[in-house]
């Protein structure tokens, strides 16, 4: 009977470390921080209550995707390199081309010179939004207006190159997933 017993309290053993040490486990790893969750975005993803509205912006195209970026009173090569990524970008969109507009903002003092060689729409921008743009970064807003992605400035042609694979990388799959037309 004795031996009966032993069994059952080993099984019963078990059968607790089966279930209660997968939990012990996963508190471990989340509390020590040696999980690193999988992203698939090459962009910065920003807070979701940041957008138009909350920047006291009214959203300029309002059924469509938008590029941003403020042209800086000095454009310098990383800049025009960086017009130059934002054209071919949208260029590589192919048919999703019609729901995505890259949108250059401007303040008084913008290098406006620098856009002769491209086509883009421009509008004005004020502080709100300026303060996001404020390094020459590229920001992806959604048909809502929410600021969805950023990405950074980056030096150099094969950086700026890399950057614009991303972003085109993260619009497919944003224009994909997205069910805002």
């Amino acid at each position: 009977m004795n031996s009966q017993n032993k069994s059952k309290h080993k099984a019963l053993g078990l059968l607790l470390l089966a279930f209660i040490a997968p939990v012990v486990i996963a508190k471990l790893v989340l509390s020590l921080n040696l999980y690193h969750g999988g992203a698939t975005n090459h962009g910065e993803l920003i807070n979701p209550e940041t957008s138009y509205a909350s920047l006291g912006v009214e959203n300029p195209n309002p059924k469509e995707w938008q590029l941003l970026y403020l042209l800086p009173a000095q454009c310098d090569d990383a800049c025009r390199e960086r017009l130059y990524i934002l054209r071919q970008s949208h260029t590589a969109l192919g048919p999703d081309q019609a729901r995505v507009e890259p949108l250059i903002l401007t303040h008084p003092d913008s290098d406006l010179n620098a856009l002769s060689a491209f086509q883009f729409n421009t509008r004005p921008a004020n502080a709100g939004l300026s303060h996001w743009l404020d390094e020459q970064q590229l920001i992806i807003v959604d048909p809502l207006g929410s600021l969805v992605l950023r990405y950074p400035q980056v030096q150099g042609r094969e950086a700026h190159l890399a950057q614009g694979k991303a972003l085109i990388a993260d619009l497919r799959k944003l224009l994909k997933l997205s069910r805002v037309d």
